[in-house]
């Protein structure tokens, strides 16, 4: 039996929710070790904060008014703005007062942001491709600035010499699911979900290889730091 492009593209798409629900899910121990500590260290709300905003951009971009036939982007985001959000949770009880205004402040700015551009997305444009394109752009930008967050901290890895602060898993699925996002783009072209998640399979790489580099360097903890990791796993 020989599948069609679709269904083929469906089911690379199946598979992308899979990896895209380990992306989301990856951050979960070391939310779990925030709250064991009390303490958000050194670890920063950026990355979630930045997944929340595109996150909300491609279930937009998924409506049937928007771009018809896109479910999987849609449920597979849903799933991911719940974690976000709860991770953010996390921060706000246990992170510092500029930790709770930067949380706030970003997600009451990127609330505003989406309820603008659904009035001009269906106040202005008419047609699936003209609403598709402008919120297809979007999703460009966020995903792109998504991807980057961890910049941030790819940049205190180089000066610290250690990749404490730089999750494996999440870099590893951060690749992973730009890798499979760009091969679903591809099998029926669309350029938005390619160019946002190849930037993001390119960063993620990078990231890979940063970790890979500066692993054997990580200065090694005190005893007790070590007790409290093991402890955490």
């Amino acid at each position: 039996m020989t599948l069609t492009t679709m269904q083929v593209r469906t089911i690379v798409g199946i598979i992308g929710n899979v990896i895209s629900f380990g992306l989301f899910i990856s951050p979960a121990p070391t939310i779990y070790r925030i709250a064991k500590n009390k303490s958000v260290e050194e670890f920063s709300p950026d990355p979630y904060i930045a997944c929340v905003m595109n996150c909300l951009l491609w279930i937009f971009y998924g409506m049937p008014f928007n771009h018809p036939n896109s479910t999987l982007v849609i449920t597979i985001n849903a799933i991911g703005l719940a974690l976000e959000l709860i991770y953010l949770s996390v921060f706000l009880m246990f992170g510092t007062k500029k930790h709770r205004v930067k949380i706030m402040g970003g997600l009451f700015v990127e609330v505003v942001f989406l309820a603008i551009v659904a009035f001009c997305d269906l106040r202005f444009l008419h047609t699936h491709k003209e609403r598709s394109t402008l919120v297809g752009i979007l999703c460009i930008v966020f995903g792109i600035i998504m991807y980057g967050a961890p910049l941030t901290i790819m940049k205190k890895v180089v000066k610290t010499k250690s990749v404490e602060f730089m999750p494996f898993p999440l870099s590893l699925a951060g690749f992973l699911n730009g890798v499979c996002w760009s091969t679903y783009a591809l099998l029926k072209f669309d350029l938005f979900i390619l160019i946002a998640n190849g930037v993001g399979g390119f960063l993620g790489f990078l990231q890979l290889c940063l970790y890979a580099w500066y692993r054997n360097s990580t200065p090694k903890k005190s005893t007790k730091d070590a007790e409290v990791q093991l402890e955490s796993v």
